[in-house]
């Protein structure tokens, strides 16, 4: 089969691989993808492709009902969202927007469901529906949830949802999936305590050092996952911010430092652990230095589970393109976030990964990073991926 898909869309490729990388040139944080969006849609309106845009704010969903009888629908999902990460790839079509970055390969996503848009409209010999989901917002702006506020599912029926995500450190040409727990639930949290501030230098005695409180909440965030959650419940806190005072006065004990980080988990009962322990600890070693604390929690995620029968499609799927050799279907689970958890939490689904590339000595950029792009070569592969998902699903079945 994938010989047959990547024949069809060899004479496209070369604007697919444009496609991309004009994406990437031009990033576009979640919410904000109005060129993008405007984009995917005069595309999909070039190739002939029913859709509708706007759902969930820039969200877009492209039909394509095959030419076979048959009543089953289902959806293929990718993400448009950029980072706010300054680029430092140096290639040339790198970001013209500074401080915003396509480091996550939604700009391949987008590409290769594009693809897929346009081969499925080109061959509709299967029985259903293909529901062809461009989301927004998938990186903690809340896309997911925008979309299915916006009555995702009902307006565009799916019995099954499928999600496709780029994998650096994986070689081209090799897929990874699990049944089960696949991806962490997930929250960004941020504490900010308040203080007095004053003389760092004459009269230090006289204030409340927010220093002390942030180095010992920092600290004490370590002991969760020690101490309050399991040995057997894998679950992350991180900090990734500490904000306060100004370098121009380090003589000057700031009156609010910000504390901010990430949490994440897999078992569900793990998560009303992580925010009532944060929260205490923020609120009593505040209290213990005479300072105040304020907590602000938003889970942008939750646990991402691959249904069995829609994990193996998807591997059905996969192997048909690459082979059963290159396709691991004991992937292991990761703790980053997909809010297409969100979707799925809804309909039964499976998420896919596929492998970004290695370079020779074996180094490479991972996601979220100022050097990670997305590999062109697997643009093919994710087109025939999709190809082989609706085979399995709408053809195979009928």
């Amino acid at each position: 089969m994938t010989d047959a898909v990547q024949s069809a869309i060899a004479p496209y490729l070369d604007e697919l691989t444009a496609i991309r990388r004009d994406i990437h040139a031009h990033p576009e944080l979640g919410l904000e993808e109005h060129r993008t969006a405007a984009l995917v849609a005069a595309k999909l309106t070039e190739w002939g492709v029913e859709h509708v845009t706007g759902i969930g704010g820039t969200g877009i969903v492209a039909t394509i009902r095959g030419t076979l009888p048959g009543q089953r629908a289902i959806g293929l999902r990718a993400d448009m969202d950029a980072l706010a990460i300054l680029e430092d790839t140096g290639i040339p079509y790198a970001s013209t927007s500074p401080g915003r970055m396509h480091a996550c390969g939604h700009d391949g996503h987008t590409t290769m469901l594009l693809g897929a848009a346009r081969y499925l409209s080109q061959h509709r010999d299967f029985s259903g529906t293909v529901q062809l989901i461009f989301q927004p917002a998938e990186e903690g702006r809340g896309g997911a949830l925008a979309m299915l506020g916006d009555k995702l599912f009902e307006r565009f029926p799916c019995d099954a949802i499928y999600g496709l995500h780029t994998m650096p450190g994986t070689p081209v040409g090799a897929f990874g999936i699990n049944t089960g727990g696949f991806m962490a639930g997930g929250c960004i949290f941020h504490a900010r305590f308040k203080g007095t501030g004053g003389h760092g230098g004459s009269a230090p005695h006289l204030s409340v050092d927010l220093s002390i409180v942030q180095a010992h909440f920092v600290l004490g965030l370590q002991t969760i996952i020690g101490r309050n959650i399991s040995a057997f419940d894998t679950a992350v806190i991180s900090v990734g911010h500490i904000g306060g005072g100004a370098i121009e006065s380090c003589n000057v004990l700031p009156a609010e430092i910000t504390v901010g980080g990430t949490a994440r988990y897999f078992n569900p009962t793990v998560k009303p652990i992580i925010e009532n322990r944060i929260t205490e600890l923020a609120h009593g070693l505040a209290a213990l230095h005479g300072a105040t604390a304020e907590l602000m929690f938003d889970w942008v995620a939750e646990p991402l589970v691959n249904q069995p029968e829609q994990t193996a499609v998807a591997a059905a799927a996969a192997i048909s393109v690459v082979g059963t050799p290159n396709v691991d279907t004991k992937s292991p689970p990761r703790t980053g976030g997909e809010d297409f958890a969100f979707m799925m939490r809804e309909k039964p689904g499976a998420f896919m990964f596929i492998g970004n590339g290695v370079n020779p000595d074996g180094s490479f950029h991972g996601v979220h990073t100022p050097k990670f792009n997305f590999n062109d070569d697997i643009i093919p592969l994710g087109v025939a991926y999709w190809a082989g998902v609706v085979e399995q699903e709408l053809k195979l079945r009928a």
